[in-house]
Protein backbone atom coordinates (compact mmCIF):
# COMPACT_ATOMS: atom_id res chain seq x y z
CA UNK A 1 0.00 0.00 0.00
CA UNK A 2 0.90 3.54 -0.24
CA UNK A 3 0.29 4.40 3.86
CA UNK A 4 4.25 5.04 5.16
CA UNK A 5 4.84 4.99 8.49
CA UNK A 6 7.00 7.24 11.02
CA UNK A 7 7.92 6.31 14.44
CA UNK A 8 7.53 9.18 16.17
CA UNK A 9 7.53 13.08 15.46
CA UNK A 10 9.70 14.79 12.74
CA UNK A 11 9.08 15.83 9.56
CA UNK A 12 5.84 14.05 8.48
CA UNK A 13 5.37 13.97 4.37
CA UNK A 14 1.61 14.31 3.11
CA UNK A 15 -0.38 10.93 3.58
CA UNK A 16 2.39 9.40 6.03
CA UNK A 17 0.55 8.23 9.46
CA UNK A 18 2.84 8.01 13.19
CA UNK A 19 2.65 4.59 15.01
CA UNK A 20 1.75 6.82 18.15
CA UNK A 21 -1.07 8.39 15.88
CA UNK A 22 -2.64 4.96 15.82
CA UNK A 23 -5.61 4.05 18.20
CA UNK A 24 -3.38 3.13 21.57
CA UNK A 25 -6.10 0.64 23.37
CA UNK A 26 -7.59 -1.10 19.94
CA UNK A 27 -4.35 -1.37 17.57
CA UNK A 28 -1.42 -0.17 19.23
CA UNK A 29 -1.72 -2.02 22.66
CA UNK A 30 -3.49 -5.29 21.87
CA UNK A 31 -1.64 -5.98 18.44
CA UNK A 32 1.71 -4.78 18.71
CA UNK A 33 3.29 -3.87 22.03
CA UNK A 34 2.00 -7.18 23.31
CA UNK A 35 4.02 -8.89 20.21
CA UNK A 36 7.29 -7.25 20.90
CA UNK A 37 9.93 -9.27 23.19
CA UNK A 38 10.18 -7.20 27.07
CA UNK A 39 14.32 -6.83 26.36
CA UNK A 40 12.95 -4.62 22.87
CA UNK A 41 10.52 -2.80 24.96
CA UNK A 42 13.16 -1.23 27.41
CA UNK A 43 14.81 0.09 24.46
CA UNK A 44 11.92 1.51 22.60
CA UNK A 45 10.76 3.38 25.75
CA UNK A 46 14.10 5.43 25.43
CA UNK A 47 12.62 6.69 22.01
CA UNK A 48 10.21 9.68 23.42
CA UNK A 49 8.38 10.46 25.88
CA UNK A 50 5.20 9.70 24.30
CA UNK A 51 6.92 5.89 23.95
CA UNK A 52 7.73 6.08 27.26
CA UNK A 53 4.03 6.33 28.21
CA UNK A 54 2.74 3.89 25.86
CA UNK A 55 5.40 0.92 27.13
CA UNK A 56 4.56 1.74 30.74
CA UNK A 57 0.87 1.31 30.16
CA UNK A 58 1.79 -1.94 28.48
CA UNK A 59 3.58 -3.24 31.65
CA UNK A 60 0.81 -2.01 33.46
CA UNK A 61 -1.24 -3.96 31.99
CA UNK A 62 0.74 -7.15 31.70
CA UNK A 63 -0.80 -10.80 32.54
CA UNK A 64 2.21 -12.46 32.54
CA UNK A 65 6.21 -11.67 33.25
CA UNK A 66 9.25 -13.83 33.43
CA UNK A 67 12.04 -11.76 33.81
CA UNK A 68 14.08 -14.76 31.51
CA UNK A 69 12.61 -12.74 28.08
CA UNK A 70 14.16 -9.80 29.30
CA UNK A 71 18.32 -11.60 29.75
CA UNK A 72 20.07 -14.39 31.50
CA UNK A 73 20.55 -11.49 34.34
CA UNK A 74 18.19 -8.83 34.96
CA UNK A 75 19.76 -5.90 36.79
CA UNK A 76 17.23 -4.24 39.94
CA UNK A 77 16.37 -1.69 38.23
CA UNK A 78 15.33 -2.70 35.13
CA UNK A 79 13.00 -4.72 36.78
CA UNK A 80 11.66 -2.28 39.06
CA UNK A 81 11.31 -0.14 35.96
CA UNK A 82 9.47 -2.65 34.36
CA UNK A 83 6.87 -4.13 37.28
CA UNK A 84 6.47 -0.66 39.37
CA UNK A 85 2.60 0.28 37.56
CA UNK A 86 1.85 -3.73 37.38
CA UNK A 87 -1.54 -5.07 39.07
CA UNK A 88 -3.00 -7.39 37.65
CA UNK A 89 -0.25 -10.23 36.88
CA UNK A 90 -1.06 -13.77 37.17
CA UNK A 91 1.90 -15.42 36.73
CA UNK A 92 5.49 -14.06 37.38
CA UNK A 93 9.13 -15.94 37.03
CA UNK A 94 11.90 -14.18 38.75
CA UNK A 95 14.33 -16.68 38.45
CA UNK A 96 16.86 -14.97 36.46
CA UNK A 97 16.91 -12.31 39.09
CA UNK A 98 18.22 -15.34 41.81
CA UNK A 99 21.65 -13.66 42.04
CA UNK A 100 20.11 -10.30 43.95
CA UNK A 101 16.76 -11.49 43.88
CA UNK A 102 15.85 -10.28 47.83
CA UNK A 103 12.32 -9.61 50.09
CA UNK A 104 12.24 -6.01 49.78
CA UNK A 105 12.57 -6.20 45.95
CA UNK A 106 10.00 -9.03 45.61
CA UNK A 107 7.66 -7.97 48.57
CA UNK A 108 5.69 -4.65 46.90
CA UNK A 109 5.34 -6.89 43.23
CA UNK A 110 3.55 -9.11 45.15
CA UNK A 111 1.69 -6.98 47.43
CA UNK A 112 -0.26 -4.68 44.28
CA UNK A 113 -0.31 -7.84 42.38
CA UNK A 114 -2.84 -10.14 44.07
CA UNK A 115 -4.30 -12.00 41.01
CA UNK A 116 -1.06 -14.10 40.92
CA UNK A 117 -1.73 -17.75 40.25
CA UNK A 118 1.73 -18.86 39.16
CA UNK A 119 5.08 -17.92 41.06
CA UNK A 120 8.44 -19.35 40.36
CA UNK A 121 11.38 -18.13 42.63
CA UNK A 122 13.23 -21.48 41.43
CA UNK A 123 16.95 -20.99 42.98
CA UNK A 124 16.40 -17.69 44.69
CA UNK A 125 18.18 -17.76 47.75
CA UNK A 126 18.65 -14.75 49.10
CA UNK A 127 15.14 -14.05 49.88
CA UNK A 128 13.63 -15.66 52.96
CA UNK A 129 10.13 -16.55 54.92
CA UNK A 130 9.27 -13.15 55.46
CA UNK A 131 8.52 -13.04 51.17
CA UNK A 132 6.74 -16.50 51.30
CA UNK A 133 4.32 -14.99 54.32
CA UNK A 134 3.87 -11.95 51.90
CA UNK A 135 2.92 -14.10 49.38
CA UNK A 136 0.43 -16.21 50.91
CA UNK A 137 -1.28 -13.26 52.84
CA UNK A 138 -1.41 -11.32 49.28
CA UNK A 139 -2.30 -14.01 46.79
CA UNK A 140 -5.43 -16.14 48.06
CA UNK A 141 -5.95 -17.49 44.39
CA UNK A 142 -2.15 -18.71 44.53
CA UNK A 143 -1.99 -22.23 42.53
CA UNK A 144 1.61 -23.15 41.50
CA UNK A 145 4.40 -22.39 42.70
CA UNK A 146 8.15 -23.18 42.17
CA UNK A 147 10.61 -22.79 45.12
CA UNK A 148 13.15 -25.19 43.94
CA UNK A 149 16.85 -25.03 45.48
CA UNK A 150 15.70 -22.65 48.20
CA UNK A 151 17.85 -23.11 50.95
CA UNK A 152 15.88 -21.08 53.27
CA UNK A 153 12.72 -22.58 52.51
CA UNK A 154 12.51 -24.85 56.39
CA UNK A 155 9.24 -26.08 58.22
CA UNK A 156 7.74 -23.40 59.41
CA UNK A 157 7.52 -21.37 56.09
CA UNK A 158 6.19 -24.29 54.55
CA UNK A 159 3.33 -24.52 57.20
CA UNK A 160 2.52 -20.78 56.67
CA UNK A 161 2.03 -21.67 52.98
CA UNK A 162 0.04 -24.49 54.10
CA UNK A 163 -2.23 -22.68 55.70
CA UNK A 164 -2.76 -19.67 53.68
CA UNK A 165 -3.10 -20.74 50.17
CA UNK A 166 -6.08 -22.40 49.89
CA UNK A 167 -6.20 -23.13 45.84
CA UNK A 168 -2.40 -24.46 45.52
CA UNK A 169 -2.26 -27.86 43.32
CA UNK A 170 1.38 -27.72 42.38
CA UNK A 171 4.28 -27.04 44.28
CA UNK A 172 8.76 -27.42 43.50
CA UNK A 173 9.86 -28.28 46.64
CA UNK A 174 13.30 -29.67 45.00
CA UNK A 175 16.58 -29.35 46.87
CA UNK A 176 14.55 -27.64 50.19
CA UNK A 177 16.56 -29.61 52.50
CA UNK A 178 15.44 -28.24 55.34
CA UNK A 179 12.14 -29.76 55.27
CA UNK A 180 11.33 -32.74 57.67
CA UNK A 181 8.23 -35.54 57.28
CA UNK A 182 6.29 -33.13 59.86
CA UNK A 183 5.78 -30.19 57.83
CA UNK A 184 5.63 -32.21 54.51
CA UNK A 185 2.72 -33.93 56.25
CA UNK A 186 1.55 -31.01 57.45
CA UNK A 187 1.00 -29.99 54.08
CA UNK A 188 -0.71 -33.27 52.74
CA UNK A 189 -2.94 -32.66 55.66
CA UNK A 190 -4.08 -28.55 54.70
CA UNK A 191 -3.88 -28.91 51.06
CA UNK A 192 -3.37 -32.73 49.68
CA UNK A 193 -7.38 -32.56 48.71
CA UNK A 194 -6.37 -30.31 46.01
CA UNK A 195 -2.82 -31.42 45.05
CA UNK A 196 -1.82 -32.49 41.86
CA UNK A 197 1.91 -32.17 41.70
CA UNK A 198 4.44 -32.22 43.81
CA UNK A 199 8.74 -32.42 44.03
CA UNK A 200 10.51 -33.32 47.14
CA UNK A 201 13.49 -34.39 44.83
CA UNK A 202 17.06 -34.68 46.70
CA UNK A 203 15.68 -34.60 49.73
CA UNK A 204 17.56 -37.23 52.23
CA UNK A 205 15.02 -36.16 54.90
CA UNK A 206 11.77 -36.88 53.42
CA UNK A 207 10.79 -40.26 53.53
CA UNK A 208 7.95 -43.18 54.12
CA UNK A 209 5.75 -40.85 57.06
CA UNK A 210 5.55 -38.45 54.51
CA UNK A 211 4.78 -40.47 50.96
CA UNK A 212 1.85 -42.41 53.38
CA UNK A 213 0.50 -39.67 54.28
CA UNK A 214 0.74 -37.76 50.64
CA UNK A 215 -0.93 -41.22 49.38
CA UNK A 216 -3.74 -40.63 52.27
CA UNK A 217 -4.31 -37.28 51.95
CA UNK A 218 -4.15 -36.44 47.67
CA UNK A 219 -6.54 -37.89 45.98
CA UNK A 220 -6.30 -35.92 42.88
CA UNK A 221 -1.69 -36.31 43.16
CA UNK A 222 -0.95 -36.62 39.10
CA UNK A 223 2.36 -36.08 39.51
CA UNK A 224 5.42 -36.88 41.96
CA UNK A 225 8.62 -36.56 42.06
CA UNK A 226 10.85 -38.45 45.06
CA UNK A 227 14.34 -38.70 42.69
CA UNK A 228 16.79 -39.13 45.37
CA UNK A 229 14.45 -39.31 48.20
CA UNK A 230 16.83 -42.34 50.11
CA UNK A 231 15.11 -43.08 52.62
CA UNK A 232 11.61 -43.88 51.19
CA UNK A 233 10.80 -47.36 50.40
CA UNK A 234 8.50 -49.75 48.92
CA UNK A 235 6.32 -49.94 51.06
CA UNK A 236 5.30 -46.45 50.76
CA UNK A 237 5.33 -46.67 47.02
CA UNK A 238 2.71 -49.36 47.24
CA UNK A 239 0.39 -46.97 49.91
CA UNK A 240 0.76 -44.46 47.20
CA UNK A 241 -0.03 -47.01 44.28
CA UNK A 242 -3.70 -48.26 46.73
CA UNK A 243 -4.45 -44.49 47.46
CA UNK A 244 -3.88 -42.50 44.59
CA UNK A 245 -5.71 -43.36 41.45
CA UNK A 246 -4.98 -40.59 39.22
CA UNK A 247 -1.03 -40.84 39.58
CA UNK A 248 0.23 -40.36 35.69
CA UNK A 249 3.85 -40.13 36.94
CA UNK A 250 6.35 -41.06 39.87
CA UNK A 251 10.40 -39.94 39.93
CA UNK A 252 11.88 -42.33 41.86
CA UNK A 253 15.76 -42.67 40.61
CA UNK A 254 17.95 -43.11 43.16
CA UNK A 255 15.04 -44.22 45.88
CA UNK A 256 17.76 -47.94 46.46
CA UNK A 257 15.11 -49.23 48.91
CA UNK A 258 12.34 -49.24 46.11
CA UNK A 259 11.72 -52.21 44.73
CA UNK A 260 10.37 -53.26 41.57
CA UNK A 261 7.55 -55.16 43.06
CA UNK A 262 6.28 -52.32 44.23
CA UNK A 263 6.70 -50.22 40.79
CA UNK A 264 4.84 -52.67 38.66
CA UNK A 265 1.40 -52.47 39.91
CA UNK A 266 1.82 -48.40 38.84
CA UNK A 267 3.59 -49.74 35.62
CA UNK A 268 0.48 -52.26 34.50
CA UNK A 269 -1.71 -48.80 35.30
CA UNK A 270 0.19 -47.22 32.84
CA UNK A 271 1.99 -44.83 35.21
CA UNK A 272 5.32 -43.06 33.78
CA UNK A 273 7.83 -44.44 35.88
CA UNK A 274 11.54 -42.91 35.54
CA UNK A 275 13.48 -46.03 36.06
CA UNK A 276 13.41 -49.12 33.79
CA UNK A 277 12.44 -52.14 35.00
CA UNK A 278 15.55 -54.56 36.13
CA UNK A 279 15.36 -56.64 33.52
CA UNK A 280 14.94 -54.34 30.84
CA UNK A 281 18.03 -53.14 32.56
CA UNK A 282 19.76 -56.26 31.93
CA UNK A 283 19.12 -56.70 28.59
CA UNK A 284 20.25 -53.43 27.38
CA UNK A 285 23.72 -53.82 29.30
CA UNK A 286 23.97 -57.42 27.92
CA UNK A 287 23.01 -55.78 24.88
CA UNK A 288 26.19 -53.26 25.10
CA UNK A 289 28.57 -56.22 26.19
CA UNK A 290 27.58 -58.97 23.46
CA UNK A 291 26.68 -56.78 20.87
CA UNK A 292 23.12 -59.06 20.82
CA UNK A 293 20.17 -59.30 23.16
CA UNK A 294 18.11 -62.63 23.20
CA UNK A 295 14.21 -62.71 22.74
CA UNK A 296 12.72 -62.38 26.10
CA UNK A 297 8.96 -61.92 26.99
CA UNK A 298 8.51 -58.91 28.67
CA UNK A 299 5.49 -59.21 29.43
CA UNK A 300 5.37 -61.66 32.17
Amino acid sequence: SGLQMEPSGGEQEPGAVRLLDLPWEDVLLPHILSRIPLRQLLHLQRVSKAFLALVQLHLARLRSFDSAQVGPQVPRAALSRLLRDSEGLQELCLESCRDWLSDEDLEPVLSRNPGLRRVGLAGCGRLSRRALVTLSLSCAQLRCLSLAHCDWVDGLALRGLADRCPCLEALDLTACRQLRDTAVSYLAQRRGAQLRSLSLAVNANVGDATVQELARCCPQLEHLDLTGCLRVRSDAIRTLAEYCPRLRSLRVRHCHDVAESSLSVLRKRGVDIDVEPPLQRALVLLQDVVGFAPFVNLQI
